[in-house]
């Protein structure tokens, strides 16, 4: 697969429209992400939450930050994002 600028402006345009967390919400394991989100840390979250994401469904987020899709309700996680250098 090749990737256009176009393609990566359009990944990085999605990463935009999905909630940007912060990074201490965010740790590493060897086989993905842990992502636990508290009240403030996204704009859905309303107890705190605790999210499995395999390093396979990370999509490049196409800036520093972290950001994950919540849909329909914050139990949901739908996508997820990372900055480049931390996939």
């Amino acid at each position: 697969m090749i990737a256009t600028a176009a393609a990566i402006e359009d990944v990085s345009a999605f990463a935009h429209s999905a909630g940007k967390i912060p990074s201490i919400t965010v740790t590493p394991r060897p086989d993905g992400y842990v992502i636990i989100l508290r009240p403030g840390d996204h704009q859905k979250v309303t107890h705190q939450n605790r999210y499995f994401v395999p390093y396979d469904s990370v999509i490049p987020s196409g800036d520093d930050n972290f950001h994950i899709c919540l849909h329909p309700t914050e139990e949901d996680e739908n996508c997820f994002f990372a900055p480049a250098d931390a996939i």
